[in-house]
C-alpha cells in the first residue's frame, strides 16, 4: 500500500475500527479507565472530530456543536479538548502552521499515517501504508528507542497547485521579457545616436 489512499483497505474512519459504535465504546472504556465521564458534549465532540473527515480547529468544532446542542459553550468545548488531548484520545496537530499558530483535531485511534500539506491551497491528505511502518523499525531497531507517538507532516503542492505554479512562473517570465525589451531598445537607439 506505497500509496496515498484516504482509509486503508478494510477499515472504516477510524484505523481498526470498523465502526463509530466499537469506536465510541472503546473511548467510553478509555474515560472510565481514567474516571472520566463520556457526557454528551463531549460525544458530540468526538464524532466531530471523527465523523467529519475533516481537520477541525477549536472554533469550527464550537460552531458545529451548537448547531447539534445549542447550550455548548465555547469554555466546554476548549476544555473537553484539553482533557481529550490529556487522556490521549486526541491528537492536536499544527499542519506545517499553514493557518499560522491554528491547531486541528483529529482522533488518536485512527491508523498511524503521516499527513501531507499543500503550502499553497491548505489541502491535506492522509497517507496510509507499509512506508511508515518501515520507518517506525527502522528508528526503534537503529536507536533502541521505543515509539509511543509518531507524527508526520509533508509539505509541498498538490497537482493543482503546481499547475498554477507554473503557469504563474511562465506569465511572470513572459512579463519579466516583455518589460525588458523596451529598455533594451531604448539603450540601443541612445547609444546609435551618441555613435552618430
Amino acid at each position: 500500500m506505497d500509496k496515498a489512499e484516504p482509509y486503508p483497505t478494510g477499515a472504516g474512519r477510524i484505523g481498526g475500527f470498523t465502526g463509530y459504535a466499537m469506536a465510541l465504546e472503546s473511548i467510553e472504556g478509555s474515560l472510565k479507565e481514567r474516571g472520566v465521564r463520556l457526557t454528551r458534549q463531549r460525544q458530540i465532540l468526538l464524532e466531530l472530530i471523527d465523523k467529519t473527515g475533516e481537520h477541525l480547529d477549536a472554533e469550527r468544532l464550537f460552531q458545529m456543536a451548537k448547531e447539534k446542542d445549542p447550550k455548548l459553550n465555547r469554555v466546554t468545548v476548549y476544555r473537553t479538548l484539553k482533557m481529550l488531548k490529556v487522556t490521549g484520545l486526541v491528537d492536536e496537530l499544527d499542519l506545517m502552521h499553514y493557518v499560522g499558530d491554528q491547531h486541528y483535531y483529529e482522533t488518536r485511534l485512527k491508523q498511524e499515517h503521516a499527513h501531507v500539506i499543500c503550502l499553497r491551497c491548505g489541502k491535506v491528505e492522509e497517507f496510509f501504508g507499509e512506508p511508515l511502518q518501515r520507518l517506525r523499525k527502522q528508528i526503534e531497531s537503529h536507536f533502541g528507542f521505543q515509539v509511543l507517538l509518531a507524527r508526520t507532516e509533508v509539505g509541498g503542492y498538490c497537482a493543482h497547485c503546481q499547475t498554477l505554479r507554473a503557469r504563474e512562473v511562465e506569465e511572470l517570465r513572459m512579463l519579466t521579457l516583455g518589460a525588458t525589451k523596451p529598455v533594451v531598445a531604448a539603450r540601443a537607439r541612445k547609444r546609435a545616436r551618441r555613435s552618430s
